[in-house]
């Protein structure tokens, strides 16, 4: 205790970079579908796969029928998408990440239906599933 007394400030520092570094896990990051899940929204027909990967990741591979908007165009490109609102959306990227950042934002342009692609296309490969390239 006497420790901790002495040295607030570094404990105060250690705490709050603790916190900084825990956040990102701790936030809500949407919903998020599994490739079976997917795979069964998919199979229910009139859902949209909106891939924001980039074009040479997208050129490598990606599900079939999938829309390609990068993470970083998509604020921009949100119009392309306005036919898909009231549809069923999965969002998917290369390992999760970035698709939780597009999930949120279409969330916040007030599509209701939107998931993210849990462990991205890696996920998908690896369950065997199908990619186009």
């Amino acid at each position: 205790m006497k420790f901790i007394l002495d040295h607030i400030f570094v404990v105060a520092i250690a705490v709050v970079s603790g916190l900084g570094l825990l956040w990102p896990g701790l936030r809500p990051a949407g919903k998020r579908a599994t490739p079976l899940q997917a795979t069964q929204i998919l199979n229910r027909g009139k859902a949209t796969v909106l891939d924001v990967r980039s074009a040479d990741e997208f050129a490598a591979g990606h599900m079939r029928d999938a829309k390609h908007i990068p993470l970083a165009d998509l604020g921009n490109r949100l119009a392309e998408l306005e036919k898909a609102k009231a549809r069923p959306v999965i969002v998917v990227c290369q390992s999760g990440a970035r698709s939780d950042k597009a999930v949120r934002q279409l969330a916040a342009a007030g599509f209701t239906e939107v998931w993210s692609l849990d462990g991205g296309l890696a996920a998908w490969q690896a369950a065997g599933l199908p990619v186009i390239k």
